[in-house]
């Protein structure tokens, strides 16, 4: 099977170099984005407990009610537009978009900041890692 492998390297390099070149510019982009504006389990604790951070579940309502974060609005991301101005009270207050697996919330996070909400962030690793933090989470 190496010797497979070895083979294919050896007739194909163009196509093996191309696939390692978007290999690792899609792991670039993740590593960028999966840094960028997001907060650790950890840090989203201190704000919610110190600044009364708000936090904003864009998981389906079947896995909110699953488990989520305590006192957690669901706003679904298919209906973030829509229901956007919900948050419109709590606008001076950091706002923590949690998803399943920290991926998705950065667009919710793009579609707030646009809508000029000032201090946006993301939870990294979502409520998996929440979850794999040992930290609690209510169920309805």
């Amino acid at each position: 099977m190496i010797d497979q492998l070895f083979d294919f390297v050896q007739n194909h390099p163009l196509l093996v170099g191309a696939f390692l070149l978007v290999l690792t510019a899609w792991v670039l982009y993740e590593v960028r984005n999966s840094a960028a504006g997001g907060v650790t389990a950890g840090e989203a604790t201190q704000l919610i407990n110190r600044e009364d951070a708000v936090v904003v579940d864009t998981r389906e309502a079947g896995d909110f009610k699953a488990g989520h974060i305590a006192g957690a609005r669901n706003i679904p991301q298919s209906r973030l537009d829509e229901r956007m101005s919900e948050l419109e009270k709590v606008k001076d207050k950091p706002i923590i978009v949690a998803c399943k697996h920290g991926q998705a919330a950065g667009a919710a996070v793009a579609k707030l900041t646009k809508a000029g909400y000032p201090r946006v962030l993301k939870l990294k690793g979502g409520m998996m890692q929440w979850q794999a933090d040992g930290l609690p989470v209510v169920k309805k």
